[in-house]
């Protein structure tokens, strides 16, 4: 008998841990992993003799159950999220930047706007970004984005199909790819990537980087082609409430190769270090 379990007990707990390494990051801490189940059943039919309707009005529990339906998930919401407004100081000039999203619908299929962009306090935008799209839930981590992108700077104006895939990444990665096609035939793509590490239960410091890449050299956008642009960023917020949080952090970014020398050719510089401040807010 002891021989038997120290065979079966090690096999058990290794069938246990490569359960959790396949979903290495979205076990919660604390949580205990499951152990894979025999094959699935077919599921059973939904219930159709319901034990109250014996007591009370069949229509009125009928109704009952389905606002608690509704009530439980099945209702639609909404969210706006003010990711970044801040103020960028700097010897030329002080500058902002601004990244906001925000969708409506339900847990699986959703509107989605964005808008995202940047400029300084002297002239008008540099950039200014606005996309809709369908929003479509392909599992519980991870989301489509199907939609159209209008960009109102810089000149000349572009507009973009789009098709991007964003979530929550193993061991809470933040992550997002999009891949966009202009009405001229330009393929563009950019990735974001951050994380949120939690100092204290307000305190949040966010390491955050993005990269943007184009398949072709577009001179009337000042954008070679290959590897365009690298921004790395560092924000520590301090949430008030958790829908209010100031934050105050560094940001660095970078033009590279052609689109750098685009950039030199206009008497600009190709990137810098920035110090940042500003808000998060979401309702």
């Amino acid at each position: 008998m002891k021989r038997a379990l120290s065979i079966a007990l090690p096999l058990a707990l290794a069938a246990t841990g490569a359960q959790a390494q396949d979903h290495a990051g979205h076990v919660m801490p604390g949580a205990t992993p499951a152990v894979e189940d025999a094959p699935s059943a077919p599921a059973p039919a939904v219930p159709a003799d319901h034990a109250a309707d014996a007591y009370y009005d069949p229509a009125q529990m009928a109704q009952a159950r389905k606002m608690l339906a509704y009530e439980g998930g099945g209702m639609p919401n909404s969210m706006l999220m003010i990711d970044r407004l801040e103020w960028r100081p700097g010897k030329g000039g002080d500058g902002y930047n601004w990244e906001i999203e925000g969708w409506t619908g339900g847990d699986i299929d959703r509107l989605a706007i964005k808008s995202k962009g940047e400029g300084d306090f002297t002239g008008k935008a540099e950039k200014i970004e606005l996309q809709a799209g369908w929003f479509h839930a392909l599992d519980p981590w991870f989301n489509l984005r199907v939609g159209v992108r209008q960009d109102l700077q810089p000149e000349p104006r572009r507009t973009h199909a789009v098709l991007a895939v964003e979530g929550l990444a193993p061991y809470w990665f933040e992550t997002e790819g999009e891949l966009f096609l202009s009405q001229k035939g330009e393929v563009t793509a950019r990735g974001e990537v951050s994380y949120d590490q939690l100092i204290t239960q307000r305190i949040v410091l966010q390491p955050r980087a993005e990269v943007n890449l184009s398949a072709q050299d577009m001179p009337g956008l000042e954008t070679g082609s290959g590897l365009t642009s690298l921004e790395l960023g560092l924000r520590l917020r301090y949430e008030l409430v958790r829908e209010f949080a100031p934050y105050v952090g560094v940001n660095w970014e970078r033009k590279l190769g052609k689109t750098a020398r685009y950039a030199r050719a206009e008497g600009d510089s190709p990137g810098g270090l920035h110090f940042v401040t500003g808000v998060r807010f979401w309702f």
